[in-house]
């Protein structure tokens, strides 16, 4: 959240009896987080997977057991997108799995960037595990007023097993009870997290987001009026009518529906532009995409109680795989249906960051730098046993492939080749 500190409202210097009000421009909490573990980054004719997505600013491709979530006053499930007039009061909620270091940024519909918390008014940003903390809290020194612009603002909660250091983003200021941010935008402030947080244990970190939006709430009774897609593929009289998991029956494809819920859809996957429709042994609906998202879809194989999303490079990718195995009639086979929702990968030690969609059978993994590639089996496996494009080995180069019918991978810092039936790899 960004402190606006030109305004009456903020005083720098506090004594003990004195209210520190934070108003933030461009509304009480900027909020971004990179969020979603979707994160489609890129269009599809030109992708460029650095970019943060609307969910997520940076999210941990490992799976990991801690969990953080974020909420704010009018949203306590965290997956809405409520609307704040400018001068009105906000507060936020979080709550972690484990015990951990949790740092909140809030990033306005200009890309400039507060951290609220860990700040000099609280003891510690270290929260205990299964523990609600609120804030403000109760009798603090400081309020969240909600400042301008109008727009969409996006609050990031990042929780660590290990305390970090922040000294390259962020610095408190002598008398200030609130840091003073160096960076701006989404995306200078991923590529700074993932610096920090990269020293760290795979699965020593984790991400939640939640937005909410300055300006006007919509009249009683009023629906507020969607962003419209860019280049949407049907026309607008069309998409407008369709909903997520709506097939043309007009009943509903439940895991879709709840699919498009989860990923905050409207930000992410854009107006559905075809109705849901059978593909092989299992379903899909697609969408036109928002800003860099690119054209998504959104699919599950038959009795699969969830659905996934698809974006951009990925999904370009994962289409041109399907066509030249079967025309387009099925998913492809070396990856089969979505198993997950795409994530964004930070910036590896050879300075790339890219995507990663996982499948049934394998995964995509797509840069701007190298482009979208798949690998599967025993390679993939090995692979991520090392820690994946985090590892020394970095993002893959070129497509898993044969030598003398056994498999090998290239990647920025080394290879796999699978020598007498065992994986062996090496470095460059």
């Amino acid at each position: 959240m960004r402190t606006d500190r030109n305004s009456t409202a903020l005083n720098e210097s506090l004594n003990e009896s004195t209210a520190d009000t934070r108003r933030f421009p461009s509304a009480a909490l900027r909020a971004t987080l990179i969020v979603s573990a979707l994160l489609g980054a890129g269009s599809v004719a030109s992708a460029s997977p650095a970019k943060i997505s609307a969910q997520s600013i940076i999210v941990n491709p490992v799976e990991t057991d801690l969990d953080v979530q974020v909420w704010v006053n009018r949203d306590a499930n965290g997956q809405g997108n409520p609307v704040y007039r400018k001068g009105e009061q906000l507060s936020v909620g979080l709550k972690t799995n484990r015990d951990a270091f949790v740092y909140l940024f809030n990033v306005n519909a200009n890309g400039q960037i507060d951290l609220f918390f860990p700040n000099t008014y609280e003891e510690s940003n270290f929260v205990q595990a299964g523990v609600t903390r609120v804030f403000p809290s109760q009798g603090a020194k400081y309020t969240f007023t909600v400042g301008g612009p109008n727009g969409q603002d996006r609050l990031l909660a990042l929780a660590s097993t290990k305390e970090l250091d922040l000294n390259d983003i962020a610095r408190f200021a002598e008398n200030q009870g609130f840091a003073q941010v160096k960076v701006e935008g989404q995306e200078n402030l991923a590529r700074a997290l993932s610096i920090v947080v990269n020293p760290l244990p795979a699965d020593g970190w984790t991400t939640d987001v939640v937005t909410f939006r300055v300006g006007n709430p919509p009249a009683q009774g009023q629906q507020p009026t969607p962003r419209p897609p860019q280049q949407p593929t049907t026309p607008p009289a069309q998409s407008a009518q369709i909903s997520a998991g709506e097939r043309q029956d007009g009943s509903r494809d439940q895991a879709m529906v709840d699919a498009y819920a989860r990923l905050k859809g409207s930000e992410t996957l854009g107006e559905a532009t075809s109705y849901v429709s059978t593909w092989s042994n299992g379903a899909w609906q697609k969408f036109s995409g928002v800003g860099s998202y690119g054209d998504a879809v959104l699919l599950h194989a038959n009795g699969s109680s969830r659905s996934y999303a698809v974006h951009g490079m990925l999904l370009e990718r994962y289409l041109s795989l399907a066509n030249a195995e079967s025309n387009g009639a099925r998913p492809p086979s070396r990856l089969g249906w979505a198993a997950g929702d795409e994530k964004v990968i930070p910036r590896n030690t050879y300075g790339t960051s890219g995507l990663y969609g996982f499948f049934q059978n394998g995964a995509l993994y797509g840069t701007e730098k190298y482009g979208t590639f798949w690998l599967t089996g025993a390679v993939l496996k090995s692979y991520q046993g090392l820690g994946g494009s985090g590892s020394f080995l970095g993002f893959p180069t070129r497509d898993q492939y044969q030598i003398s019918g056994a498999w090998a991978a290239d990647f920025e810092g080394g290879t796999i080749r699978t020598v007498n039936g065992k994986i062996k790899i090496y470095r460059k």
